[in-house]
């Protein structure tokens, strides 16, 4: 066990124990979880046509509604990802915390269906997408919202020039069968290729494929993250990357991971701000 991995041990199970203090208790489970952020990034490559100059790719993930996340304040989400007017919308994952237990109604279809973007929404399952029995209304809600599925599988996003870029997606890592090989086939190697996997550990495999840039999130950036030492947990497959931009060496591509929208486990964000990404495509020169 390093340095790093002991301090964060001691220090969560001191927080464990002890509980948080008062002031930063309040701040951490009734302030920050909603204090949004719109995190911007540019995607820049030369196999960017031109004519995507500008592209807004907007990328939300791991709403965990249900837990201390409600459909009211889904809906406000809603609003502030139709305000950035996006081109593309992509969700990585964990709708809901719990799919058997939560209450599935035309309420959060409804809600899903409100969001607006010019070439469509495109979504891939999480882990707890999968898990609790979930897997087919899951698919059934995102669907009946407007959203296509991405298991496995790619897609072709033409633009008014006829400018083409792809979008693939995996199926879960942790509960899914992904098939990288299966969601790339088909793809000419010249276009830009952005891959949608809801852990981005995954990001060590699909570096050595046709891939230009991965968007990931189930890590939740921690969480809970203290100054000094940084983020205190983070799940399986998001162990080594877990926050921002990581750009690897194989092929070049790029890993883009997000904080997330919710909370799991415990109902606390400290330091760790949720966020929205906008992704802003750039033609750039060789």
């Amino acid at each position: 066990m390093n340095r790093r991995t002991f301090l964060k041990r001691v220090l969560s199970s001191s927080l464990a124990f002890f509980g948080l203090g008062g002031g930063t208790y309040y701040y951490a489970h009734e302030i920050e979880p909603k204090m949004l952020k719109i995190h911007s990034e540019p995607l820049r490559s030369s196999k960017i046509p031109n004519s995507f100059n500008g592209f807004k790719i907007v990328q939300f993930s791991d709403t965990h509604v249900g837990f201390h996340f409600s459909l009211e304040q889904l809906k406000q989400l809603v609003k502030e990802i139709n305000k950035l007017e996006p081109d593309l919308v992509v969700f990585t994952g964990d709708l809901v915390d719990k799919p058997h237990t939560f209450e599935w109604n035309q309420s959060i279809i409804t809600t899903l269906q409100a969001i607006s973007s010019k070439h469509g929404k495109y979504w891939i399952y999480g882990n707890h997408d999968h898990g609790g029995y979930g897997t087919e209304i899951v698919k059934e809600t995102m669907e009946a919202a407007g959203f296509v599925t991405l298991q496995n599988s790619h897609t072709l996003i033409t633009n008014g020039q006829g400018d083409t870029i792809a979008l693939s997606g995996l199926d879960d890592v942790m509960l899914g069968k992904p098939n990288i090989e299966q969601a790339l086939q088909g793809i000419d190697k010249t276009l830009y290729s952005i891959l949608l996997v809801h852990e981005p550990d995954f990001a060590d495999i699909s570096k050595n494929y046709e891939v230009d840039v991965q968007l990931s999130g189930h890590s939740h950036g921690g969480q809970i993250q203290i100054p000094l030492i940084g983020y205190l947990y983070t799940p399986a497959y998001a162990e080594k990357y877990v926050e921002g931009k990581y750009s690897l060496d194989t092929k070049s591509m790029d890993l883009f991971v997000s904080r997330g929208i919710g909370t799991t486990r415990v109902p606390y964000r400290f330091l760790c701000k949720p966020e929205i990404t906008v992704f802003s495509l750039r033609h750039e020169r060789t």
